[in-house]
């Protein structure tokens, strides 16, 4: 995980003492103001997933123990009740063995292998098989027209078209197909762009396109000289090795790493900040500065921004298991949801126990308490 951003010093510039913010200067001031909001919540969320993280191992896995351990004790009573042919309905043996074969078949991979061969015994009875072919097909059913659905969505999308001869019957081939597909079409528009730019090279560029690839070269070597300019002026005032004092040289150490870190990564608000935090900037300067002169810092800034709205969504998609269903409808997750969402999955599992828990002393004494469960799930 990238390291986080530090506590951020607010760099913008001054109202102009005569007339009126130019365009350049507002857009400076807006996306600075953006790079602080992104950076504090950047820093909230990574907080926020470490303590959630934290709490999961803490408190959320012995509760998943807890739990299973219950319904391992609940398959023991199904299981001796299924035994005693003549306590249970038609009906109650169905669902018992329901039970066996779906929400309490993952036992054994939890922490109980010694249900293994009573579940087993349950998924090898004739019933059991026979509506385990039922499910079955009544999944590839339902798999043929997610499939065919999932075919149109993503020849809609990507404008290719699948030979009805090819398996993708599984999401193994249809994933694999699919990637050879896109893949071929790009391969396609590949060599078409370079044809195309092959034919553009023979013609002779026109007044207004030599302008144009003109002034984006000169935009780039300005923003590449705004930010060496800064960094150059860093590494005079922080080299370590011109300072006699011991402590002196390590901050002046840790503050160059920081700054060959920013200027590696292009960010020039992190080198003003460390240039106001060395008494080596004046916010006032950046006023006097005209439009042209603040254009590679507008630019640097803005990509910047760019940069810290994808961190920050990659790394709350990498959170999605914590936030809860709503993350699917109303998207990633923040800091505040994180949290609320990993308490309310907690809430919910010390539910599902405390129910779990107080049912079990009575079915283990009384089959009705035992028939009224089943009614129930």
């Amino acid at each position: 995980m990238p390291k986080a951003p530090r506590p951020t010093v607010v760099i913008h510039i001054p109202a102009p003492t005569a007339g009126a913010f130019s365009k350049a200067q507002k857009d400076f001031n807006r996306l600075s103001k953006r790079i602080q909001k992104l950076e504090k919540e950047l820093t909230n969320f990574r907080t926020a997933a470490d303590d959630v993280r934290r709490l999961v191992q803490a408190e959320y896995r012995p509760l998943q123990v807890q739990l299973n351990a219950a319904r391992a004790e609940l398959t023991g009573i199904l299981d001796g009740a299924y035994q005693q042919e003549k306590k249970l309905t038609t009906r109650e043996r169905t669902k018992i063995r329901e039970l066996m074969t779906t929400a309490l078949a993952d036992l054994p991979a939890l922490g109980h292998p010694e249900l293994q061969p009573v579940l087993d015994r349950y998924a090898a009875e004739p019933a059991a098989t026979a509506a385990a072919k039922k499910r079955a097909k009544a999944e590839a059913a339902f798999d043929r027209d997610a499939t065919d659905l999932l075919r149109d969505l993503f020849e809609e999308q990507f404008g290719v078209r699948f030979d009805p001869k090819v398996d993708i019957s599984t999401p193994e081939k249809f994933e694999a197909y699919a990637a050879r597909l896109v893949a071929e079409q790009g391969a396609r528009r590949h060599a078409e762009e370079e044809a195309a730019e092959a034919r553009r090279a023979t013609r002779k560029k026109s007044a207004k396109q030599l302008a144009t690839e003109a002034r984006k070269a000169a935009e780039e070597k300005a923003t590449t000289q705004s930010v060496r300019a800064l960094y150059r002026d860093l590494v005079k005032a922080l080299h370590p090795d011109r300072e006699p004092d011991a402590a002196e040289k390590i901050r002046k150490t840790a503050l160059l790493q920081r700054v060959t870190a920013a200027y590696e990564n292009n960010e020039l608000l992190t080198l003003l900040r460390l240039q106001l935090e060395l008494d080596r900037l004046d916010p006032a300067h950046l006023e006097t500065l005209a439009d042209a002169q603040l254009a590679p810092y507008v630019k640097l800034l803005r990509d910047q921004a760019q940069e810290l709205e994808q961190t920050l969504f990659e790394e709350q998609m990498a959170e999605q298991q914590y936030a809860g269903p709503s993350a699917f409808f109303y998207g990633p997750p923040s800091a505040h949801t994180l949290r609320q969402n990993y308490e309310l999955m907690k809430a919910n599992l010390l539910t599902n126990i405390a129910g779990l828990t107080q049912a079990l002393p009575y079915m283990r004494t009384d089959v009705a308490a035992m028939k009224a469960f089943l009614t129930t799930v």
